[in-house]
């Protein structure tokens, strides 16, 4: 059994959710181990809140168990999840226009688990930082949302440009377009930062 499901580690994610579709229960446990984490970066930094990302992302697996058999492989399974995530995310931000409670500081009291670790921490750089990815988080709160999924899709989560197009079902120029834009705005609220620390990812 352990040796099984070694072996499916390996596999694809198309492999592993045509075993799901089959009846493989297990093959949906290793999607989910595989996507949680980054789904749960991604959707914490679009709605800015822990607590509703855990509960977005958790939803959003619900949907790929109950609609397993709506996936075809004419895409890769990671732009289908990341699709379903996204829509029920920017669901969420609707929600809260209408009930008028969202704010852009709501993930500052929240606790952040979700970064990268940085291998060569000190206190001083650690805290510096913090500081710093706090600021560009609030930015990244403040950006459209039509701005602010690219900027994460593409810079946050490190998806092409050509899947980034695939995930939001726009065409590719305007994927590029928004990605330069968003950093524009994002250039802008972050001057004050830029001057030692450019944003410049590629």
């Amino acid at each position: 059994m352990i040796k099984r499901t070694l072996e499916k580690e390996k596999v694809t994610d198309e492999i592993l959710i045509a075993q799901f579709q089959q009846g493989d229960v297990d093959a949906f446990d290793i999607l989910v181990r595989r996507y949680k984490d980054q789904l749960l970066n991604y959707v914490y930094r679009f709605v800015g809140n822990r607590i509703d990302a855990e509960d977005i992302v958790q939803e959003t697996f619900l949907r790929v168990y109950k609609n397993k058999h709506y996936y075809k492989e004419i895409a890769k399974f990671s732009t289908w999840v990341y699709t379903i995530a996204g829509n029920l995310a920017k669901t969420e931000l609707r929600r809260r226009k209408r009930r008028k409670v969202f704010s852009v500081s709501n993930f500052v009291n929240d606790e952040r688990d979700f970064d990268i670790p940085d291998m060569n921490r000190n206190p001083e750089k650690e805290v510096d930082g913090s500081i710093k990815d706090d600021f560009i988080q609030k930015a990244i709160e403040k950006l459209p949302s039509k701005f602010k999924e690219v900027i994460l899709l593409r810079d946050v989560q490190g998806f092409a440009y050509e899947e980034i197009s695939q995930i939001l079902n726009i065409p590719l120029g305007t994927v590029k377009s928004r990605v330069n834009r968003g950093r524009l705005k994002l250039q802008e609220d972050l001057k004050f930062l830029l001057e030692t620390e450019p944003y410049t990812n590629g």
